[in-house]
């Protein structure tokens, strides 16, 4: 499949975004742009039910500016969709028409059930949680679902949001705590309704901005040493903690908090009220926060129209791990090769009793060695610096923050000192043992790397043997190996320190001829 950019317009009852995707199957899917418009169309929603013309004026000239953005960027193609404040408008029909006619913008009515599964489509294709309930609470709505083994269960949309709570239960710009237990008492009450989520036990994961803003408020409080907001996990302490902190403030100080949106300072702690409640109602003391929503589910959704198979539940972070490479130089072929080496090296070690195996280890090791050493692109003096921090501080689909940190100081791994300088952050997040076993594995992988260093994959197989208290190491190669020769050579103290053992490495070329 060619590269393709796209465009989603998502018309929300707090906010109206442009998200701009490119998509090729060697890169995957890409994020180009992204633009928000805080419209609040929730609020000229009048007592006869229909949206008011101040509010439509605003719908129509956000779009108009948005076309003239699609225009700058040579975008033709793009999906608009509205969700519950057009939903929620008796006059919607109308207002879908007048867009149609006077601007040109045909918009799709999402459905609550479409709402709801392209939000659970975008989790189960970013997140490692086989089982959730999910949230997504916007301006008018929220949407919840359960997904079981990654297929969705059940779905339900309650016909209130963070602009709808806060125009029954506030008075101010700020809630106060006796509008707070009412609000509690109110959602607590519509949860209550659905029988599928009481008591299942299940993670909560929180969609859409008010999650995400609550998130880097945490961030920021705790200092928190990576970036990167997807897969981030708070537990129920940690929400109490934000709770109290918010309470404190005032509607000004809310406005200057460092991650919070100002635009978000007057619905932030509805939002979080509702986001405790759930998780009460669910019995769960683990709350995550998703990045994609309802736009990545749409855009998901498009391009496996177009190719089914551009997307896999089985495999979300090789896929990943594979589209990476290719935007860092790698072939495929070197990729599966060099992964085969460590896969190679490892049961080897493990045959011959050096070390135990365990296939959580396995699998994390091979995670590890499709990304190893992508800082090459960059800096090959400064890779491992450049590698660890373009793996630790970005979003990576399939991986929760802790995997994310193993993966980055596995695939980062230079030598012991330049391992615990990387770590050292990260001392409480790891026990002693784990650390080391980090260590060990970072070893195996930068020996496993110097036997691809002319990136030919002349390597196929290795085998090892144990003479007395000499590690032998046979490696066959189908051409001629001189760089690798000579890399290995250099790189084998790494094997000597980790088994403590001598090692006689012996290259086997009769799969060649000169």
């Amino acid at each position: 499949m060619e590269t393709f950019n796209t465009a989603i317009i998502d018309i929300g009852s707090n906010t109206i975004r442009l998200v701009i995707y490119s998509y090729s199957k060697k890169a995957g899917l890409h994020e180009i742009s992204n633009v928000k418009k805080v419209a609040r169309l929730r609020k000229y929603i009048q007592r006869d039910g229909n949206m008011s013309e101040e509010g439509i004026e605003k719908l129509k000239n956000t779009l108009i500016s948005f076309k003239h953005i699609l225009e700058d960027f040579d975008v033709a193609k793009m999906k608009v969709v509205a969700t519950a404040a057009i939903r929620q408008a008796k006059n919607n029909e109308e207002i879908l028409l007048r867009m149609e006619q006077e601007i040109g913008i045909k918009i799709e009515l999402l459905s609550e059930e479409e709402e709801a599964y392209f939000g659970y489509l975008a989790v189960v294709y970013s997140m490692d949680l086989p089982s959730a309930v999910t949230i997504d609470i916007g301006g008018g709505s929220t949407e919840i679902t359960l997904y079981d083994n990654k297929k969705l269960q059940h779905f339900f949309s309650f016909p209130f949001g963070t602009v709808s709570l806060k125009q029954s239960f506030v008075s101010g710009d700020k809630i106060n705590e006796k509008e707070k237990t009412r609000l509690y008492q109110y959602v607590k009450k519509q949860f209550e309704s659905l029988g599928w989520i009481g008591q299942v036990g299940l993670p909560v994961v929180g969609i859409g901005g008010s999650a995400r803003n609550l998130a880097q408020i945490h961030h920021h409080l705790i200092d928190y040493p990576i970036s990167g907001l997807h897969h981030y996990e708070m537990d129920g302490e940690a929400l109490r903690n934000l709770g109290d902190y918010l309470g404190r403030r005032t509607y000004e100080q809310l406005i200057q908090i460092e991650g919070l949106s100002s635009d978000r300072a007057d619905i932030i702690e509805i939002a979080l009220v509702v986001f405790q409640t759930l998780m009460e109602i669910v019995n769960t003391d683990s709350f995550y926060i998703s990045k994609s929503g309802l736009r990545e589910g749409l855009i998901i959704h498009n391009v496996m129209q177009s190719n089914p198979e551009a997307f896999h539940l089985d495999n979300i972070f090789e896929e990943y791990a594979n589209h990476l490479a290719f935007k860092y130089g790698r072939t495929e072929e070197e990729v599966a090769n060099l992964v085969n080496l460590a896969e190679n090296l490892y049961l080897e070690s493990c045959k011959l009793n050096l070390l135990p195996y365990n296939e959580e280890h396995f699998q994390l090791l091979k995670k590890a060695a499709s990304v190893f050493s992508i800082g090459d692109y960059i800096e090959i003096d400064s890779s491992n610096q450049h590698t660890f921090y373009l793996l630790a501080n970005q979003s990576i689909p399939g991986l929760n923050h802790k995997d994310r940190v193993r993966i980055a100081l596995l695939a980062s791994y230079k030598n012991r000192d330049y391992f615990r300088r990387l770590s050292r952050p990260f001392r409480t997040w790891f026990t002693r043992e784990e650390l080391k076993m980090l260590s060990q594995f970072g070893a195996l992988l930068k020996f496993a790397y110097s036997l691809n260093v002319s990136k030919r994959n002349v390597v196929k197989s290795i085998k090892m043997e144990l003479e007395g208290d000499k590690l032998i190491l046979y490696v066959y190669v189908t051409n001629r190996a001189m760089a690798e020769i000579y890399r290995a050579e250099n790189q084998k103290k790494h094997i000597e320190r980790l088994f403590k053992k001598k090692l006689k490495i012996e290259f086997n070329n009769e799969g060649w001829n000169e």
